[in-house]
């Protein structure tokens, strides 16, 4: 939403809205800027909440994607050396520069400097590679080092650093899957009503024709990235080089995949906060109250009267009426290393060897192997019985 354009498609909170209340960091990136990162929104987002304390107001942040929250909440980023502005660079980011590299080479480089890093980072994983290596680049300093200093900071912990601003509390509002869901898609068919496909196609003309023209599209940074835009790639480019029919059928086809990746979204947008804020391990972590929005006919009662009472405690000093969310223990090591040589392929997470370790194409390995044992076991009993023994016709012996 901190980029200019597509106001439907990111779902911006409309003019009208805006005018009941004053928001901030929505609008203001120019589309082409591809370098704009969770570090630049911090560094206007942080003074901002200064400028509302010092009027005696409550800054409220609203997500949205809750890695930028938490940068925001806890002292968990890395400043490296000061570059120029995003305007006047936009296609000079060293970190993209780092991603075009091959992704063993990236790890290889990432090995030599901080071998730490490395073995909690899986070599496909570019971004977060190619990241730890810009770290090093700017600073000279290993990325494990700085987060060491960070964790052992007061009030830090194995999640980074202290928590910055210590009266906070998180509102998570959340729903019954099925009703998520139903709403999710209602709201892709209330884009598409209110101008969707006009937005994209403008959008498209203005930024992003002449890059697939020139096969240099990337939809893996800045605006280009946001959903929904890539889901009607397809749609956008053949657009008037195609027949009716098949033009519908693409439509279609990007209105189905924008309610699948959305939905898909939500559900990570909710294992974040489950696995972040409520399974965040170490002290200072702001208490998380639960709000049911299942159904939208009980917002009064169930949403807004219950969060109104909350604040109001926090700002008054005292226990809020609500008990928050039980805080869970969480024993997964999330940075554990294995690699399965059955599949050749190195495992990061114990969640994610739980998931190897059951899926169909290790168990096909495993099948298979189990298979190739058990008929090695059968040929080396007729071998080792003596009178059984045969020869070949040359006079080896049977393998």
């Amino acid at each position: 939403q901190v980029y200019k354009g597509l106001d439907i498609i990111t779902n911006k909170v409309s003019p009208q809205e805006q005018r009941l209340c004053r928001h901030h960091m929505i609008s203001f990136v120019d589309p082409l800027v591809s370098n704009y990162t969770v570090v630049d929104f911090r560094d206007k987002a942080v003074p901002l909440i200064s400028y509302i304390f010092a009027r005696d107001k409550i800054p409220i942040v609203v997500g949205g994607t809750n890695y930028y929250i938490e940068s925001l909440l806890w002292k968990v980023l890395i400043n490296t050396k000061e570059k120029p502005s995003s305007a006047s660079r936009p296609d000079g980011d060293r970190k993209v520069e780092l991603e075009q590299l091959d992704s063993a080479e990236l790890h290889r480089r990432l090995s030599r400097v901080d071998p730490e890093m490395a073995a909690k980072l899986h070599p496909h994983d570019k971004r977060k590679v190619a990241r730890s290596l810009q770290v090093f680049e700017e600073t000279g300093i290993p990325h494990s080092e700085i987060l060491h200093q960070q964790q052992e900071e007061e009030g830090g912990g194995p999640l980074g650093g202290p928590l910055k601003y210590p009266h906070s509390c998180i509102l998570w509002l959340h729903a019954d899957q099925a009703a998520l869901d139903a709403r999710l898609e209602k709201r892709v068919d209330d884009m598409v009503a209110a101008g969707l496909l006009e937005e994209l196609r403008d959008f498209h003309r203005r930024y992003n024709r002449e890059k697939v023209a020139e096969n240099r599209q990337d939809y893996q940074h800045g605006i280009f990235q946001s959903i929904g835009f890539k889901e009607f790639h397809e749609y956008l480019v053949s657009e008037g080089n195609c027949s009716p029919e098949t033009s519908a059928l693409l439509l279609e086809k990007g209105i189905q995949a924008l309610k699948q990746v959305t939905k898909r979204y939500a559900r990570r947008q909710n294992k974040w906060v489950r696995n972040r804020f409520l399974k965040r391990p170490g002290p200072n972590v702001p208490p998380v109250y639960g709000l049911e929005v299942s159904d939208l006919q009980r917002w009064e009662e169930d949403v807004l009267k219950p969060a109104l009472e909350i604040v109001e405690s926090f700002i008054q000093g005292r226990e809020p009426p609500a008990e928050p969310l039980r805080m869970e223990q969480d024993e997964e090591n999330k940075r554990s290393h294995r690699v399965c040589e059955l599949c050749d392929r190195l495992i990061i997470g114990d969640r994610e060897w739980a998931a190897h370790t059951r899926s169909k194409s290790h168990l096909h390995h495993l099948k298979k192997r189990r298979k190739l044992e058990e008929s090695g076991r059968a040929r080396g009993t007729v071998g080792d019985s003596g009178d059984a023994e045969t020869s070949d016709e040359d006079g080896s012996l049977p393998l």
